[in-house]
């Protein structure tokens, strides 16, 4: 099998339990920076230099071919230019989830494939139980919102070894190894906004396009902005907006072809009905209509909702008011019952959500 190795600890333990385990393994490090000598920058990005060094380093000490895959034009047009287009149209994506899709579990699983390997193993914290993907038992490093986004085939060919272990006992199994990335500090970030700074990477890539900030309440204009690309759903820091009172504002919508923000109190930010795009399923389609838990944000916790079809996407009634969804965000379907609601069902991208209409 091929091990991703990024050059952290986590795919270094993971890498590890593959050989120790018995398999046949090679390591992969997937170059997807287009500066080459890129080098890290504290904890935030990741692909750099002295990750591929690091990498490289675990590879030799466990003895498994080492290999660079060059990937930097395929992340630059599927991952990068993806995320600056979903900004533009006015939407909030996750680079991270793009990444597993197109990336990890498309064009190297698929390489993988074509070369006569049988899967990859990745250090994702998540869990594979009989072909399913559910969350990691460790709750605060749980992965398996951003790999929802994979199918029941590419399931087939992860290996997810570290799912069912804490990071502390990860970081542990390093040092026993004496493997120098015990300590390594977890990347942090957009991987490839090393500086985090989101909004002037856009700024960058979109240039300056001024508009209005309005006030849901009055419809008065309350700022202006360099462009809607700055913004997402549920902001409530950075406005630059004098609102007329002391109540704090949040974005609660943004039209780029206007190029207006909107944005209001507390009170009119909460939605209970969410609109997806066509969905994709970690297993079978499910029956209609579906109980599940949905999460809504990497770092969200997941709620009860009922989903039904719509064309080709879904309508995910929420049993509770939510704040800060966002479209182009994805909406993660888990399995309600309480043995099994670590299990991923599916997901979907968000395209509106708003509050259903009363009679």
């Amino acid at each position: 099998m091929i091990a991703a190795m990024s050059g952290g600890v986590d795919s270094a333990v993971a890498a590890a339990l593959a050989v120790e385990a018995g398999h046949d393994v090679t390591g992969v490090h997937l170059a997807l920076s287009q500066h080459r000598q890129q080098l890290r920058s504290g904890s935030r990005g990741c692909c750099s230099v002295e990750d591929a060094d690091d990498a490289r380093r675990v590879a030799a000490e466990l003895g498994i071919p080492f290999y660079v895959w060059d990937m930097a034009d395929r992340f630059a047009s599927d991952v990068v230019d993806d995320f600056v287009a979903e900004y533009a149209a006015g939407r909030t994506p996750n680079p991270c989830l793009r990444c597993n899709e197109k990336i990890k579990f498309a064009a190297v699983l698929d390489r993988a494939q074509a070369l006569g390997f049988d899967a990859v193993v990745t250090g994702h914290h998540a869990r594979l139980v009989d072909g399913e993907l559910r969350r990691s038992v460790d709750a605060a490093k749980d992965q398996s919102y951003v790999l929802g986004v994979l199918t029941e085939h590419q399931l087939a060919g992860a290996v997810f070894p570290l799912g069912s272990m804490t990071k502390e006992r990860v970081r542990g199994l390093a040092a026993e190894r004496g493997y120098a990335v015990a300590t390594k500090p977890d990347s942090h970030d957009i991987c490839f906004i090393p500086d985090g700074d989101t909004r002037g990477f856009l700024d960058r890539r979109l240039g300056s396009a001024p508009g209005p900030v309005v006030d849901a309440a009055t419809g008065a204009v309350v700022g202006e902005h360099g462009g809607t690309h700055g913004f997402t759903v549920g902001q409530r820091k950075g406005l630059g907006i004098s609102a007329g009172d002391q109540r704090p504002r949040y974005v609660l919508g943004i039209e780029p072809v206007t190029r207006t923000v909107t944005v209001g109190t507390a009170d009119l930010t909460g939605v209970d009905e969410v609109r997806t795009g066509a969905p994709t399923w970690a297993g079978p389609v499910p029956a209609w209509p579906l109980e599940a838990q949905v999460q809504l944000r990497a770092h969200a916790a997941a709620v009860p909702c009922t989903v039904v079809p719509d064309g080709e996407g879904l309508v995910v009634s929420l049993h509770e008011t939510q704040r800060g969804v966002a479209p182009g965000q994805s909406a993660v379907l888990y399995e309600p019952d309480a043995e099994c609601g670590d299990r991923v069902l599916g997901q979907a991208a968000v395209a509106l959500a708003a509050r259903r209409a009363t009679v």
